[in-house]
């Protein structure tokens, strides 16, 4: 048998190799944290400015406080498959728990006051397998950038004087962010609906589906309401909770349901840019029917622990490159880290 030995320098080299990767890890944890460039924007910046906002709430979400669960099924048709092999496109039915929620991070703002909506899903598929996905009523991101988003929140912060935001402030960023006018002109028309059941919710950002042959498609997808579309009205204006109350009493009633859109980019489609929405005759593929059959109070409901973290993805579905993402995953996990030890009793 032959024996190699080590000189003393490369005995040195192992042990200086040992030593450096912990130091890596270190530096990478502080890095992750901002801890090393407190210039650098962080969750945890992100997480400070949305409390702010929305005041301090413990036990809620930072963003999307106010909300109630929903239990239902997935029923694919198949027709999804040939551009992803997520099993959740297969035909058959996929269990989901999932919650409708206002923006914002006051959990007792009432329904009427926050015109934009949103629908988190969670698919519970065959071998442990998940996909979870946040949804807006909305047409696109006010804004591209992360960045972009904390200065928005600083701009729209109501001034401790007037409990509203400074116009001069939000003017100012508009000035900036040019991109945001469309948004506010669609915020400026757009009329509430009296039912998050009449509510079409859209995956602002993009996605890659990948299918059995390796072959990639960019898409979005959109959850359109089989209920019709009524305007709010005065008499919803008179209950703070009233989304609540008329989903209980059309769940009463029966199932409610969305038929899920995908939409197909085409090859000079932006995937990294959430603002901006791609054109009317892209390629749409009806994959299914979300079905809805129950609603629980989310301080006891199955949606209460559950992080709708949009990069929790099946086999068949990846990222885009929409800085927006990893953003939104990594904010939150943060909220999610804070709400829980809130209700466990815990301290900060």
């Amino acid at each position: 048998m032959t024996t190699t030995s080590l000189t003393t320098g490369q005995k040195l080299a192992r042990l200086a190799l040992v030593g450096l990767i912990p130091l890596v890890l270190i530096v990478l944890f502080l890095w992750v944290g901002g801890w090393l460039t407190p210039q650098r924007l962080t969750s945890d910046k992100l997480i400070t400015v949305l409390q702010q906002s929305g005041g301090e709430h413990p036990g809620y979400r930072r963003n999307h406080a106010k909300g109630i669960c929903v239990t239902g099924s997935f029923l694919s048709n198949g027709n999804a498959s040939t551009i992803s092999r997520a099993s959740v496109f297969a035909p058959g039915e996929t269990p989901v728990v999932g919650r409708f929620a206002l923006a914002g991070g006051n959990p007792g703002a009432p329904d009427y006051a926050v015109p934009v909506r949103s629908m988190a899903l969670a698919f519970q598929l065959p071998d442990g397998e998940q996909w979870r996905t946040g949804m807006n009523a909305m047409p696109f991101f006010p804004i591209s950038s992360v960045e972009d988003f904390y200065e928005l929140q600083v701009a729209s912060m109501p001034d401790p004087k007037t409990g509203k935001p400074d116009p001069e402030k939000f003017k100012a960023f508009v000035a900036k962010h040019p991109q945001i006018v469309p948004f506010l002109a669609w915020a400026k028309q757009n009329v509430p609906s009296s039912s998050w059941a009449s509510d079409r919710f859209n995956g602002l950002n993009a996605f890659r589906f990948i299918n059995q042959s390796g072959e990639t498609h960019l898409v979005r997808w959109s959850m359109v309401p089989q209920t019709g579309y009524q305007p709010i009205t005065a008499e919803d204006k008179n209950d703070a909770n009233f989304l609540q109350t008329d989903l209980q009493q059309r769940l009463a009633q029966g199932p409610l349901k969305w038929d899920l859109i995908v939409t197909v980019a085409h090859a000079d489609d932006d995937g990294s840019d959430a603002a901006k929405s791609w054109p009317a005759d892209r390629q749409t593929i009806n994959a299914g029917t979300l079905v809805l059959t129950k609603a629980t109070a989310q301080a006891q409901g199955p949606c209460n622990d559950i992080n709708y973290d949009p990069l929790i993805l099946p086999d068949g579905i990846a990222a885009s490159d929409d800085p927006l993402l990893n953003a939104r995953s990594s904010a939150y996990a943060k909220s999610y880290n804070a709400r829980t030890r809130e209700q466990a009793g815990e301290h900060l």
